[in-house]
């Protein structure tokens, strides 16, 4: 289908999904929120995608932040309403099921951290800068930016982001644990392709498993964490991916998996 805000593109089994409002440094409003959770629900429902790469159109920004020209004029009814419909577009992308990988090149601010934050993995140039600056405009992050945050990269962090409303750079956000690697502007593409392209030939049906034990096993305490793992360790010997991958390890020869 078209989409008014975003940019669908392909290449082999990797979809990229681009915020595609450069005039608004790809800000979100609400017809965004809803494309984006449309985009990934296909996502999610085509087999023929193993992994998302989610970016912003332009140079200046991945996605700077939610539309304050739309949201100015929200009552607190309506504000409710917004920042549920982006809590559930990060839930969404955070329980895809698939690896997303972060795409960050310029701002992620407010909003853009948090939806940065829900991705798996957060590939950086060294120009990109990162905050959740909502203080300074009378208001608390909404997009879970105090929740993602936290679990990332701790209280103290959290504290200090929120609190200061601050950017801090793509290194530091890298020492933070908020970004996964960091990279010249120049081979960005490169450094996210090849990620891409390495996760596309991954086991589908492992992939999942994995993410579900690190997010939701995540959760619960390590006894719980620990019996989830033990139940997604055993499930994955019913499938073929399974066989295929004990077989190419032991006759020395690349597996070849289908998700099945």
């Amino acid at each position: 289908m078209a989409y008014r805000n975003l940019e669908i593109t392909h290449r082999g089994a990797v979809r990229t999904i681009t915020v595609n409002r450069p005039d608004k440094l790809n800000a979100l409003n609400r017809d965004t929120i809803n494309e984006l959770t449309l985009a990934f629900n296909q996502a999610a429902q085509d087999d023929d995608v193993r992994v998302v790469v989610l970016t912003g159109a332009g140079e200046k920004a991945f996605v700077a932040g939610a539309d304050i020209s739309e949201m100015n004029g929200y009552t607190p009814v309506q504000a409710q309403g917004f920042s549920r419909a982006g809590q559930q577009l990060m839930s969404r992308v955070e329980r895809l099921g698939k690896p997303v990988i972060a795409r960050i090149q310029g701002f992620a601010l407010g909003g853009g951290m948090e939806l940065a934050m829900c991705c798996h993995l957060r590939v950086a140039s060294e120009k990109a800068k990162f905050g959740q600056p909502e203080i300074n405009l009378g208001l608390v992050p909404g997009f879970g930016g105090t929740q993602r945050l936290l679990r990332l990269a701790g209280r103290g962090a959290a504290l200090e982001l929120c609190l200061t409303g601050a950017p801090i750079s793509a290194q530091r956000a890298y020492e933070l644990g908020v970004v996964t690697r960091v990279v010249a502007p120049e081979v960005l593409d490169e450094a996210v392709n090849a990620l891409a392209d390495q996760l596309a030939v991954a086991a589908p049906l492992a992939a999942a498993g994995i993410l579900d034990a690190v997010l939701q096993g995540g959760e619960a305490s390590i006894d719980q964490g620990l019996e989830f793992e033990t139940q997604a360790f055993a499930l994955a010997f019913s499938t073929e991916d399974m066989r295929e991958g004990t077989s190419a390890f032991l006759e020395k020869r690349k597996a070849t998996f289908k998700g099945r």
